[in-house]
């Protein structure tokens, strides 16, 4: 015997503007729900500097508030990364071309790796996984959303 289940629900109400202007300023919808996340999230433009952080995002990678890393490079705004040494050294410029976030930017695909995170007080560093998406504009990489998670 069949089974049908109905199910109301409000009527979804597009954003205004057309879909290709939607598109194009897909950076900006992102910016919005990564500042207001709870999860340890970033988000970066084509060029590298970082759009929006959530609060946690800026604790757990040790970066002090949202609006002192806003509009820096992401390597440029106290990110520190280190090696998985017993001597932790900082990540060499071919090393950092590797993170998630750049990853993902760059080669325009979904991209996961550890990190070693090193702040103020962390000894050895603190090891965080990260898993980056690219984030389109009208079919170009127009930046990468980048979610954290402390291992």
């Amino acid at each position: 015997m069949a089974h049908v289940e109905l199910s109301l629900s409000e009527v979804f109400v597009p954003m205004a503007g057309t879909p290709a202007e939607q598109e194009s300023d897909n950076v900006g919808q992102w910016s919005g729900a990564v500042s207001r996340a709870a999860e340890p999230c970033l988000l970066i433009d084509a060029g590298t500097t970082v759009v929006a952080i959530s609060l946690s995002g800026c604790e757990l990678l040790h970066l002090g508030e949202p609006e002192d890393v806003i509009g820096l490079p992401l390597l440029e705004g106290g990110l520190r990364l280190v090696d998985f040494t017993a001597k932790p050294s900082e990540l060499t410029e071919l090393e950092t071309d590797k993170i998630p976030p750049l990853l993902a930017l760059h080669s325009g695909r979904l991209a996961r790796g550890l990190l070693r995170v090193q702040g103020p007080g962390t000894g050895g560093g603190t090891t965080v996984d990260a898993i980056s998406t690219p984030v389109l504009a009208d079919g170009d990489v127009a930046g990468s959303l980048t979610f954290f998670s402390r291992v």
